[in-house]
């Protein structure tokens, strides 16, 4: 049996493999990536969404852009890839076996970071297996891989951020997004997420699942039920919904059965197997690390990170990095790490059992958690809104959780946006505010969470600035309808200015015309 030897083996060319290998291959370490899929990349050339974060973290940078970076100095750096290539063994000796094509190969490595990723979860319910119902991933991979669309009346399950940002996405590909269901009392993604769709006039059911998916040959009626404190379905709350697509977004499972094969210890985390690791992403076998999903699910960001960690851990170990160099590189990556897992949504803080204010002692918003959306008055309290009526135009920051993101405050040029302290603290508005209306945070902004108004427009007209990110654009001069944070028409409005510019990164802003009164309430557009 012949038996190739590297010096970093990399199973998982997804955001975590891919920058694991760029680092120790900058450095001149021999690096080789297996891949099961047809082309690498992992999840992020599904992600047409901007990521949050920090500059550091490529916040306001869409995944599949940041995908195409990262393949790029894998190529630079001279990695190798193998796709369609599928590791169907690991052993404590760091060597794999792997099926490529209708052949088995043998390799072996001093050291061995699994990055594998997760696979989607799924419930069983009755009518489950009828074509129709999909996981959030596959929806994902149609729309966004294939171009295809998944169905016309779709039915969301799971309110994390997975099925906020595929919900959202399948607005964007021309679905009806009928509503977002979820058996937890409270949203459980970014309520910046989930304002998006509310805006659009997407109902939440939250302390609501799927009952049963009815139809002949496929899916035609979704029946969704209340449940109980006790997960238990509330007889006679039932209520029945045409859809011809049930999105499954219930969560996912870190793919650690190669680390389990390999003898690593392993534990239990949010109902998922996982491997304990040390800071490194250290396993409890020698040589063998993890990173990215596969020891715990998180956001790409954090990935790419672990990725890196464990990287420049054995490029210290196998005397690729100085001591010097090591104590640099190593805390910067932890600190940044640390960045993206604070907050109310972070390890260690983050739970079901949300706090009932933010850290800056502001409430929390219940609507916002249970519906989806900010009530008018609740949003006047929080430190991203001008208190008092002001001349000439003023930014509205309406994001209200502790969530790790920045970039309103990085982009703005004349510093009106502050982000004071670390990432997760509510922006607030700069006490001398002097907003130009050059609408880059609206642009900008990852949760879409940032509008301009101008009080001033005319005698009895205001304007209101807001994202926009689907197409057709409405056309200049268009007249339409006004609607709120949750979707209502509030009165009536017309498009008097376009922003398409480059710098914008395909978020259009669009400027609409109100009547002074509904200034505070009106944030989206519908002809």
């Amino acid at each position: 049996m012949t038996m190739k030897r590297y010096e970093l083996i990399i199973i998982g060319a997804g955001p975590a493999g891919l920058s694991a290998a760029i680092e120790a291959a900058a450095e001149g370490m021999q690096v080789i990536v297996f891949d099961e899929n047809q082309r690498p990349g992992g999840q992020l050339f599904k992600q047409i969404h901007k990521f949050f974060g920090s500059k550091q973290h490529r916040a306001r940078e869409r995944g599949f852009k940041i995908g195409e970076d990262l393949l790029k100095q894998a190529e630079d750096y001279g990695v190798e890839v193998k796709l369609n290539a599928t590791v169907i063994g690991l052993f404590e000796n760091k060597t794999i076996s792997v099926k490529i094509a209708n052949r088995i190969e043998h390799y072996s490595a001093y050291n061995i970071i699994v990055a594998a990723g997760a696979s989607e979860k799924m419930i069983p319910f009755p009518g489950w297996t009828l074509p129709g119902v999909i996981g959030a991933g596959a929806a994902q991979t149609m729309m966004n891989i294939e171009g295809v669309k998944p169905g016309n009346e779709v039915l969301m399950v799971g309110s994390g951020n997975v099925g906020l940002v595929v919900g959202y996405q399948l607005i964007q590909a021309g679905c009806n997004l009928k509503a977002v269901v979820d058996a937890s009392p409270k949203i459980g993604g970014y309520g910046v997420h989930a304002s998006k769709l509310s805006r659009t006039g997407v109902p939440f059911y939250t302390s609501h699942t799927i009952k049963m998916v009815k139809g002949d040959k496929k899916v035609e009626k979704a029946l969704i039920s209340e449940v109980d404190e006790n997960w238990q379905h509330i007889a006679g709350s039932e209520k029945e919904l045409n859809v011809d697509t049930v999105c499954l977004a219930v969560g996912l499972s870190p793919m650690a059965k190669l680390l389990e094969m390999a003898g690593c210890q392993m534990e239990s985390s949010a109902g998922n197997l996982i491997p304990v690791c040390d800071e490194y992403g250290k396993t409890s076998v020698e040589g063998i690390y993890a990173a990215g999903d596969v020891a715990g699910i998180e956001e790409a960001s954090a990935a790419m990170i672990e990725g890196k960690i464990a990287a420049v851990s054995i490029l210290k170990k196998l005397c690729y990095l100085e001591q010097v160099e090591f104590e640099t590189r190593f805390p910067a990556y932890k600190d940044s790490l640390e960045e993206l897992r604070q907050g109310m949504f972070g390890i260690g803080e983050g739970s079901w059992d949300y706090p009932s204010q933010s850290r800056e002692g502001y409430p929390l918003s219940k609507s916002l958690l249970k519906k989806g959306y900010l009530e008018t008055e609740e949003i006047k309290q929080f430190p991203g809104v001008v208190k008092e009526k002001s001349a000439g135009v003023v930014p509205v920051v309406e994001c209200t959780q502790n969530i790790p993101c920045n970039p309103c405050q990085d982009i703005c040029p004349n510093d009106c946006i502050k982000v004071e302290g670390d990432i997760v603290t509510l922006p607030e508005l700069d006490k001398d505010l002097n907003c130009s209306g050059c609408e880059l945070c609206v642009s900008g902004c990852p949760g879409q969470a940032v509008f301009l108004i101008d009080p001033d427009f005319s005698s009895d007209h205001s304007a209101v600035s807001f994202p926009y990110e689907f197409s057709p654009l409405p056309e200049l001069g268009s007249k339409g309808k006004a609607l709120d944070r949750s979707g209502k028409i509030v009165g009536e409005a017309e498009i008097i200015r376009i922003n398409k510019a480059k710098i914008n990164d395909k978020t259009a802003v669009l400027t609409i015309k109100v009547k002074d009164e509904i200034v505070d309430q009106a944030r989206f557009f519908k002809e």
